[in-house]
């Protein structure tokens, strides 16, 4: 059974609230626990999102919405390209 997909706002706060609890004392896995995630879960989130701010979150998101569309830009003008030359071997 798949699990709720957390948004990566929500993960950068969840991480904090690890930071918080472990800077009380807290194990981390009681820290994880009681955010309620996995130990796995918080070591590939702390790999992701790890020391990063809401600012440079939205700013990488940001990043990937334009390096989207340019690639997609990309792809058109190849597919364009290539039916331009399909075109003029056939007029050869």
């Amino acid at each position: 059974m798949a699990g709720k997909r957390d948004k990566p706002e929500e993960i950068v706060s969840k991480l904090r609230q690890v930071e918080v609890l472990q800077g009380q004392g807290m194990s981390v896995a009681e820290a994880v626990r009681q955010i309620g995630v996995t130990q796995q879960t918080d070591y590939r989130w702390r790999r992701l999102y790890g020391g990063m701010g809401r600012e440079q979150l939205k700013r990488l998101q940001e990043l990937e919405k334009e390096n989207q569309r340019l690639r997609r830009a990309v792809s058109d003008l190849t597919l364009d390209k290539l039916i331009l030359t399909e075109a003029t071997r056939g007029n050869d």
